[in-house]
């Protein structure tokens, strides 16, 4: 058995991304994890968070986590609108052109909806 997960974060608060973070460590800790397909995705002030000068708290898990096979997803609506440049995000990050639309595609394609 292995999991199809999103993990949607849409607030700027990093106690959130930290339980987002820390929920998709302890999924992969369960040995049904293998071959999981595990996504965050985080839209509206919440990209804030993946800012490069703003990640550094964060940026080994997430980056361990990618390394694991995890896709860290960013809405570019919400880089647009805060007038953030692709530039400034952390490597890792994929751009989504709508957050919200990402969400819909994942669980329509069975992902389990997951809120930190």
């Amino acid at each position: 058995m292995s999991y199809k997960v999103v993990f949607h974060v849409d607030w700027d608060d990093d106690q959130v991304l930290k339980m987002g973070l820390a929920n998709i460590t302890n999924l992969l800790k369960d040995p049904d994890s293998e071959g999981s397909e595990i996504h965050m995705v985080a839209n509206g002030q919440a990209v804030r968070l993946f800012r490069k000068e703003f990640a550094d708290g964060n940026r080994d898990t997430i980056e361990r986590l990618h390394h694991r096979g995890v896709r860290f997803c960013i809405c570019n609506n919400s880089l647009v609108k805060l007038n953030y440049s692709r530039k400034d995000m952390l490597r890792i990050c994929e751009v989504v052109p709508a957050g919200v639309a990402e969400l819909c595609r994942l669980q329509q394609d069975g992902c389990a909806y997951i809120k930190p």
